[in-house]
C-alpha cells in the first residue's frame, strides 16, 4: 500500500462510513481496483480508518453529547452487544468475514432488498414516530439496537444501516435514529481499533503507522462534511435510494470480485 493508495482509500470511508451502503464493501471494491492485496496491515488500516471518521462525530456532537448524562448512558447500554459480540468473534472476523468478498457481496445484496422492503413496511406501520429525542430512549430499547448494530460484524451489512433501522423499528424518528447511530459508533469504533491495536499494533512499522495516521487524518476531514449533509438529507428523504445503490453495487463487487 502506498501514500496514494491511503489517501484514496481514507476519502471513500470519510464519504460512506455513515451512509447505510456499507464503508467495508466499498473499501473492498477500491483496493481490488488498485491492486491492493489483503493483508493483516490491510484491514487493520480498515479500521483506523473507520475510526477517524467516527471521530468527526466526536468533534461535532462532543459537547452537547457528554452534557447529556441520558445520551451517553443509552450509547452505553446499545454498545454492550456489540461488544460482546466483536470480542468473542474477533478472529473469525478479522481471518474469515474480512477476506471472503463472497460474503460482502451477499450482505450488501440482501442489505439493499431489505432497506427497500423496510422502507414499504415502515411508510404503512410507522405513520407517527413515537420518540423525538435521545433522553426519550429507554436502555432496553437502546441494547435491542445495539443487537441490530452486532450483525455489522459481517462486512457488508453497514453499521449505519443496521443501527438506523434498528432505531426505526423501535418507534424513533429518522434524525434520532441517525444521530443515535453517529453516537453508538464512537465506543464501537474506539474498542474495535484498541482491540485490533493490542493485538497486531507492536508488528506495525514506521511506514506503515505514516500511512495509518494519514488515513486517520484525511478519514476524519471528509466525514466531517459528510456527517452535516446527511443529518438534512435524512429529515426529507428515505432510504429506498441506497437500497437500490447497494443493489448495484453487490453487482459491480460480483463482476469485479467473483467472475
Amino acid at each position: 500500500m502506498t501514500l496514494l493508495h491511503a489517501i484514496l482509500l481514507s476519502l471513500i470511508e470519510g464519504i460512506t462510513e455513515f451512509l447505510p451502503v456499507s464503508s467495508t464493501g466499498h473499501l473492498i471494491v477500491m483496493a481490488k481496483l488498485l491492486g491492493i492485496e489483503t493483508t493483516s496491515f490491510s484491514t487493520s488500516f480498515e479500521i483506523f480508518i473507520q475510526l477517524g471518521a467516527i471521530l468527526a462525530v466526536v468533534a461535532l456532537y462532543g459537547k452537547s453529547f457528554l452534557r447529556d448524562r441520558a445520551a451517553w448512558v443509552r450509547v452505553a447500554a446499545a454498545f454492550m452487544p456489540t461488544a460482546i459480540v466483536g470480542l468473542a468473534l474477533y478472529k473469525m472476523i478479522k481471518e474469515t468475514l474480512l477476506t471472503d468478498p463472497r460474503i460482502t457481496v451477499w450482505a450488501l445484496f440482501v442489505g439493499g432488498v431489505v432497506l427497500i422492503l423496510f422502507e414499504w413496511w415502515h411508510a404503512r406501520r410507522m405513520k407517527v414516530a413515537r420518540v423525538a429525542t435521545i433522553a426519550q430512549l429507554s436502555w432496553q430499547k437502546a441494547m435491542v439496537v445495539g443487537l441490530f448494530q452486532s450483525l455489522s460484524v459481517v462486512p457488508g451489512v453497514s453499521r449505519a444501516a443496521a443501527t438506523i433501522v434498528g432505531g426505526l423499528t423501535m418507534g424513533w424518528d429518522r434524525k434520532t435514529a441517525v444521530e443515535f447511530s453517529f453516537f453508538l459508533a464512537v465506543p464501537t469504533m474506539l474498542a474495535a481499533s484498541g482491540l485490533d491495536l493490542l493485538k497486531s499494533g507492536a508488528s506495525f512499522s514506521g511506514d506503515e503507522i505514516l500511512l495509518l495516521g494519514t488515513g486517520f487524518a484525511c478519514s476524519f476531514l471528509v466525514a466531517y462534511v459528510v456527517v452535516k449533509w446527511f443529518v438534512h438529507f435524512i429529515e426529507t428523504h428515505t432510504f429506498v435510494q441506497f437500497g437500490v445503490y447497494r443493489i448495484l453495487l453487490a453487482f459491480v463487487m460480483w463482476r469485479l470480485l467473483l467472475t
